[in-house]
């Protein structure tokens, strides 16, 4: 079995290992001279809807699957 001690040790230095990585994240702040830069249209994930929505329906045609990406389903078509 294991020692007490270790264990009542161990678990506070994880939580304590896990809060500074997950605090590291927040520390990013944009600087206003910046925001310029992340608001042009290179920088959205989605550039143009018309050719996202043309992408989405091929992806979606070869396939067989419906509902979008946020839906399971197979493409057999008996769900």
């Amino acid at each position: 079995m294991r020692d007490p001690r270790v264990r009542s040790v161990l678990i506070p230095a994880l939580l304590a290992v896990l809060a500074a990585l997950s605090s590291g994240c927040a520390a990013t702040a944009v600087k206003p001279w910046d925001r310029d830069l992340l608001a042009q249209p290179k920088m959205q994930f989605v550039t143009s809807k018309l050719q996202h929505a043309i992408d989405q329906h091929i992806y979606f045609s070869k396939e067989g699957s419906t509902g979008g990406m946020d839906l399971g389903g197979g493409g057999c078509g008996c769900n």
